[in-house]
């Protein structure tokens, strides 16, 4: 029988208290943890063991995880806490500023940094000052006066490297953002003064109710009517950070009044298509996102696009997609699914709407290139290829829906892949 390798534990042996502090790293980094849960964690270890290392992972798991959205954080935490010997020197590393240049720039993996930060919460971030001697090395001083806004460079950062604190700081950026659209210009006519085109039909009745005598020529305008705003997005493991922000943003556009649009439709999507359009219309974004987590029970799982999109263009796209909508695309195109039923699938999407717009994640890399099978099968039936990765993507939606040529990357892609 294989031997069992022990954990790694505090050599003070007081595991309830680690157990504690761990509960409360945990709600510091945004987990809904109370002295409920953490009682009922020590019972579970104390009645499943701690040898294993997996199952002591997954009993704490159990105890204090109680939404997809919490799995990274809760694993980034445990790392750091329970099996990383160097956590501490670990988490000050992640916190301590850098200069560009001088060593090796290394970004978080996702929900790292807010793992640290809870970690480390009151500690001295702030860098040791060292005493130099006059050694003939030539201090240099750094004027920062210049240099970008904190609000300004959070704009620029990937939601996938925020902390806690900046990613409720972009929440309330997002709060601030609208998704403004141009009317569209209709067939049907109404009355007007000044219009550009003759009523004939009435001018003739005023004729007739005067015994056939003209007087004035009746003219009459184009009406104009508001497109519906139509949205896909991917709620994948590889897209849950973004898709959380880009739900954010959703229920914003779609509870603000005058905004432009005749009605915000949204979907999820992951390996099952979800609706979601009844949830977005309560007020309180945490209600409504909350909600809409409850239903789409594929958070975080795998990618089915080309089924889902199929599922939509047969049961929605009749009912949602008429009138000229704009469809906001939310995916980074990693699919499971044969390239040639999602190029298909995305064929009929791109001709039922009026302008398919895709914002994907992956484009925040300078180097990116489309070899994945799916994203070279979509590509070609978008109008608009957009990143969408931080604060600052999301609000030049407005820009790109404004500018009906506005392609952003796709043409360049276009060449990479032959097409």
């Amino acid at each position: 029988m294989a031997e069992v390798l022990p954990l790694d534990i505090p050599e003070d042996g007081k595991l309830a208290a680690n157990i504690t502090h761990f509960a409360r790293a945990l709600r510091k980094a945004g987990l809904k943890v109370g002295p409920g849960r953490v009682i009922d964690a020590i019972r579970a270890v104390e009645a499943a063991g701690f040898t294993d290392r997996q199952d002591f992972y997954w009993v704490l798991h159990a105890s204090f995880v109680s939404r997809p959205e919490d799995r990274a954080v809760f694993a980034q935490v445990f790392r750091l806490y329970w099996r990383d010997p160097r956590y501490l020197e670990h988490m000050i590393s992640l916190m301590l500023p850098a200069i560009h240049g001088v060593q090796e720039e290394r970004l978080a993996r996702p929900a790292e940094k807010r793992a640290a930060e809870a970690l480390l919460d009151g500690a001295h971030r702030d860098l040791p000052e060292v005493s130099r001697e006059d050694d003939g090395e030539t201090e240099i001083e750094i004027d920062a006066t210049a240099t970008t806004s904190a609000e300004e460079r959070l704009k620029t950062l990937d939601f996938e490297q925020m902390s806690v604190a900046e990613i409720a700081e972009a929440k309330r950026m997002i709060a601030r953002l609208s998704l403004p659209v141009k009317p569209l210009v209709s067939r049907r006519t109404r009355p007007a003064m000044l219009g550009a085109l003759a009523d004939w039909r009435r001018t003739m009745r005023a004729a007739i109710r005067r015994g056939g005598e003209f007087r004035d020529l009746s003219m009459k305008a184009r009406r104009e009517r508001w497109p519906n705003l139509v949205v896909l997005c991917d709620i994948s493991g590889s897209m849950s950070n973004y898709s959380r922000m880009v739900l954010h943003f959703l229920h914003v556009v779609a509870n603000r009044k005058g905004a432009g649009w005749a009605k915000v439709h949204a979907f999820t999507f992951g390996t099952r298509l979800t609706n979601i359009t009844r949830h977005l219309a309560k007020r309180d974004v945490d209600a409504a996102l909350a909600a809409a987590g409850a239903e789409a029970q594929d958070w975080q799982g795998g990618t089915r696009i080309g089924a889902c999109l199929h599922e939509f263009n047969r049961d929605w796209s009749r009912r949602v997609m008429g009138q000229g909508a704009v469809v906001l695309l939310i995916s980074d195109g990693l699919d499971r699914d044969p390239a040639a039923d999602l190029a298909r699938e995305m064929e009929r999407l791109h001709l039922s709407a009026r302008r398919l717009i895709w914002v994907n994640p992956l484009l925040r890399w300078d180097g990116f290139v489309p070899k994945a099978r799916g994203i070279a099968a979509m590509l070609p039936h978008v109008d608009s290829f957009r990143a969408g990765h931080s604060v600052a993507s999301l609000e030049a939606l407005g820009a790109v829906i404004a500018a009906s040529r506005d392609g952003g990357e796709k043409q360049r892609l276009m060449r990479l892949i032959g097409g």
